[in-house]
C-alpha cells in the first residue's frame, strides 16, 4: 500500500533525520524506521475511514532524554546511565500514543538537563546548522536537541522539560515555538527529576497551533503523580476564569525591570517593533514593575541546584547508574568514585553547590532566603496581574501596590511580554573557551528572563521574530497562573502580528 499524506511526512522528517544527523540533535539508535512507517500507514487508514484519534494522530513526536520510554534509552545525556532502560514510560508519553502520535526518537540535551546551551551531553554537543564549524552558534539548553530537532522538520513537534527556561530559550534561538504550562498542569510522571518544584514539561513546535495541539494530548491530572492540580483544582481555576470579563484588547505589561543596557541593540530594537505593531492592532502597552526580578536569577541558582542535589543522590552505581571500576579502591565509601567518574563538571559543580546550601550551616543564608525571594517574585507578578491567583485567597490590598495604567486606576495587566533571551547566541567555539577559563557563570545570565516565570510556576511561551542579525529571536508571553489558554491565544495574536508586517519592517 503506497504511504498518504501521514505516511509521506513521516519519510521527510526521517530522510531529515538521516541528513542532519551529524548536527547531534537526537541519541544515536533511537528511532526505529520500520515501527515509525507501520504506525504512520496505520494513522492513514484512520484518516481515511474518517475516525483519527486526535489532531497529533500519526505526527512525530520527539522526546527529549529525560523523559522515560520503554522502547528507547533513557539516559538524560549522562554516562552513569547508558545502560538504563526504564521499565515504564512516563505519562506525557503514554497520552501521546494514546493520540496516535508516533514517538520519533530521544533527544540530545544537557546532562540532566544542567546548562543552558546543550553542550554539557556525553553524547557531544547540539549544534547549529551550518556548513563551516567555526560559525556553528549554541542552540540553548538544555532543550537544544528537542528546538533543534522541530527547527529542522526533523518531527512534528518535540517534548522538553523547563525548568528555568529550558524550553523557551533553545526555542528563541533556533526560530521555533517553546511553551511551558502553568506548573503542575501537565504530569511530571515519569521525567528524571532536577528540581521537583520548578520542572514543567514543555512543548516545542513551529507554530503556536502545532504547540496547543500537543499540549491539548498531554495536560490532565495524573493521579501517579501528586505535582498534578486535581480535577477539583482545575475546575476551580475555570471558574474562576469564567468569571473574568474577556476583551479582545489585551493590556500588555512591560517590566522597567528587563530594560538592561546589558540586552543585545537588535533584540531591543525588534522588542520595541512588535510592541508598535500591537498598539496599532488596538492594543495597549503599560510599563510595570517586577522589583525582585534583580534577585530571582541568584534565588534559582541556589534552589535548582540543591533540589538536584538530593534528587541525584540515587545515582550512585547501585540503585541507578553505571558502577565504576574499582569504585572502592581510592575510598572506603561505596560510590564515591562511582559519582565523580560518571557524572559530568557541571553536574558535579551543581551537586557540589547544593550539598553546600543545604547544608546546616549554610541553609539560613542561602536555601532560606532563596526560598523568601520566591515568595516576592510570585508577589510581584500578582501585583502586576489584572486576574488574581486562583489559587490564593486573597486579603486587603495595599493600594501602593496595585497596579495602575498612569490614570490612578487600578487595572493590571492581562499578559507581559519580553524577550526571551538578553543575547543572540554565542558561537559554539566562544563556549569551548568560557570552559578552558574555568567561568561556568557567564552561561548563568542566558536565564535571566526567563527564570522568574519558572520561580513563580507561570504559563509562558516564547514566539520568534525575524532578525537581520540572526535567523531568528525570541519574544516571550508570560500570564497569570492557570491562564494557559490566554498566553496560547496572545501568541497566536503576536504570530499573526509577524506575518502581517512586524517581521518585515525590522528586517
Amino acid at each position: 500500500m503506497s504511504l498518504g499524506r501521514i505516511g509521506q511526512q513521516a519519510k521527510q522528517c526521517l530522510k531529515n533525520q538521516l541528513e542532519y544527523q551529524h548536527l547531534g540533535a537526537f541519541v544515536p539508535s533511537t528511532s526505529n524506521v520500520e515501527s515509525v512507517v507501520e504506525y504512520s500507514r496505520a494513522a492513514d487508514e484512520r484518516y481515511r475511514n474518517g475516525s483519527p484519534l486526535s489532531m497529533i494522530d500519526g505526527q512525530l513526536v520527539a522526546i527529549k532524554d529525560n523523559i522515560c520510554t520503554t522502547h528507547q534509552p533513557t539516559t538524560c545525556a549522562s554516562e552513569t546511565l547508558q545502560a538504563f532502560r526504564s521499565p515504564f514510560s512516563a505519562t506525557v508519553v503514554e497520552r501521546l500514543k494514546a493520540a496516535g502520535a508516533i514517538v520519533a526518537g530521544k533527544t540530545n540535551l544537557d546532562e540532566f538537563g544542567m546548562g543552558s546551551h546543550s553542550v554539557n551531553s556525553v553524547q557531544g554537543p547540539v549544534k547549529s546548522p551550518g556548513t563551516i564549524s567555526a560559525n556553528q552558534r549554541s542552540v540553548g539548553g538544555s532543550s537544544g536537541g528537542s528546538a533543534l530537532a522541530t527547527s529542522t522538520r526533523q518531527c512534528f513537534a518535540a517534548l522538553a522539560t523547563d525548568t528555568g527556561g529550558s524550553v523557551r530559550l533553545p526555542a528563541a534561538w533556533t526560530g521555533t515555538v517553546g511553551f511551558k504550562p502553568s506548573y503542575g498542569i501537565v504530569s511530571r510522571w515519569g521525567v528524571v527529576a532536577y528540581a521537583n518544584s520548578l520542572d514543567t514539561v514543555g512543548v516545542i513546535a513551529r507554530s503556536v497551533e502545532a504547540a496547543k495541539q500537543v499540549y491539548d494530548v498531554i495536560k490532565g491530572h495524573d493521579p501517579r503523580d501528586p505535582t498534578t492540580m486535581s480535577s477539583l483544582t482545575r475546575s476551580r481555576i475555570n471558574l474562576h476564569l469564567s468569571h473574568r470579563p474577556r476583551n479582545e484588547r489585551l493590556r500588555i505589561g512591560i517590566p522597567r525591570e528587563y530594560l538592561l543596557k546589558e540586552l543585545h541593540p537588535s533584540i531591543h530594537k525588534h522588542w520595541s517593533l512588535v510592541l508598535q505593531s500591537l498598539r496599532r492592532n488596538g492594543h495597549s502597552v503599560h510599563l510595570t514593575s517586577l522589583p525582585t526580578t534583580k534577585a530571582a536569577l541568584a534565588a534559582y541558582y541556589v534552589l535548582a541546584p540543591a533540589e538536584a542535589s538530593s534528587n541525584l543522590a540515587r545515582f550512585d552505581g547501585v540503585r541507578y547508574g553505571i558502577k565504576a571500576p574499582n569504585d572502592r579502591e581510592k575510598s572506603n565509601v561505596l560510590f564515591s568514585n562511582s559519582r565523580g567518574h560518571n557524572f559530568g563538571a557541571e553536574v558535579r559543580r551543581r551537586i557540589l553547590l547544593g550539598s553546600y546550601t543545604l547544608s546546616s550551616t549554610a541553609m539560613d543564608n542561602y536555601f532560606v532566603r532563596a526560598q523568601k525571594v520566591r515568595r516576592l517574585v510570585q508577589d510581584d507578578f500578582n501585583k502586576v496581574f489584572a486576574m488574581k491567583h486562583p489559587l490564593l485567597q486573597h486579603r486587603q490590598e495595599d493600594p501602593s501596590s496595585i497596579s495602575t495604567d498612569g490614570n490612578g486606576e487600578g487595572t493590571g495587566v492581562d499578559i507581559i511580554i519580553t524577550p526571551t533571551s538578553l543575547n543572540l547566541p554565542p558561537l559554539l567555539s566562544s563556549l569551548r573557551s568560557q570552559k578552558k577559563t574555568n567561568d561556568p557563570t557567564n552561561q548563568f545570565q542566558e536565564d535571566l528572563y526567563t527564570v522568574p516565570a519558572s520561580l513563580a510556576g507561570l504559563p509562558a511561551i516564547s514566539v520568534p521574530v525575524p532578525c537581520k542579525d540572526w535567523q531568528q529571536v525570541g519574544l516571550q508571553v508570560v500570564g497569570q497562573y492557570g491562564d494557559d489558554e490566554l498566553v496560547l491565544d496572545a501568541a497566536r495574536e503576536l504570530e499573526g502580528v509577524l506575518k502581517d508586517g512586524a517581521g518585515a519592517a525590522a528586517r
